[in-house]
């Protein structure tokens, strides 16, 4: 990233599994994180959106892509994701920006393929899962689960069923259509597309629900709440043996990400 460039790649926005195994060995394991190299970060309209500009030059993504959005609120936020940091720039503290790299290199040219894998979780969804027992655990999937069934049956005509267990069971396929149909409706399409859709996908895979996703994304249902209605077997697992640590911690980045694609998805649809 040298400051004789036009353009600065962010580059260590990179998958771990696709890190150099060398470099990563020769630093004790820990990721290679490069120092802040820039004073100013700042959104400014480009051609297509706005555009994130450190010291006055453009950013692009991993691919090499212009990191453009479609929203001046989203590149406003990812700025200042930038000029937050510091003195080492971790894409762990930066969601907006990792997940605007996604939307760029990886949905935008397989728009129907994650659609088709957001909809894919809601033939399993979580919310149609219940417990046979504990009568405390029964009680609390019903009272955070049951208000994002009526989402689903009122606002996009789908009666889930449910069962108890583990168990898979199909769902009627005109109850996955109509859903299939209020993500499509919700994606739409022209620039700000691609990231709609990552939005709507990030929030599926962390809460293992496209329902509970649409209901963020739609703005139905609020986010953090929405994490929270996700884990509702893991809040009572710890309150009956207690907390691990770690696990929190991870717990706290997927939260991250969560709220940075609610606030994703917030600005775009408005793009």
């Amino acid at each position: 990233m040298s400051g004789e460039r036009d353009d600065l790649e962010n580059s260590f926005f990179v998958a771990e599994g696709e890190r150099d195994p060398m470099r990563s060995a020769a630093q004790g394991g820990r990721p290679v994180l490069p120092k802040r190299f820039y004073k100013q970060a700042e959104a400014a309209p480009v051609e297509g959106g706005f555009a994130v500009l450190l010291d006055g030059k453009p950013v692009r993504t991993p691919a090499k892509r212009p990191l453009v959005a479609p929203h001046e609120g989203l590149g406003r936020a990812m700025a200042a994701e930038w000029a937050a940091r510091e003195e080492f720039l971790n894409p762990l503290t930066m969601p907006l920006t990792k997940l605007a790299n996604s939307a760029i290199d990886g949905v935008a040219s397989q728009m129907a393929e994650v659609e088709a894998d957001a909809v894919k979780y809601a033939g399993s969804d979580l919310i149609c899962y219940r417990a046979g027992g504990p009568e405390g655990l029964v009680k609390a999937q019903a009272e955070a689960w049951d208000p994002y069934l009526r989402f689903a049956r009122e606002k996009c005509g789908a009666r889930l069923i449910l069962s108890e267990g583990v168990v898979f069971h199909a769902q009627p396929p005109e109850a996955l259509e109509g859903i299939a149909a209020r993500v499509r409706a919700h994606v739409g399409e022209g620039p700000a597309a691609p990231f709609r859709l990552a939005a709507l996908h990030t929030i599926t895979t962390l809460t293992g629900s496209c329902v509970i996703a649409l209901a963020v994304a739609l703005r139905e249902m609020d986010a953090e709440a929405a994490f929270k209605a996700a884990h509702v077997d893991e809040d009572y697992q710890m309150r009956v043996w207690g907390a691990d640590e770690e696990a929190l911690a991870r717990r706290a980045r997927r939260l991250a990400d969560m709220l940075a694609a609610a606030q994703m998805s917030a600005f775009c649809a408005e793009a």
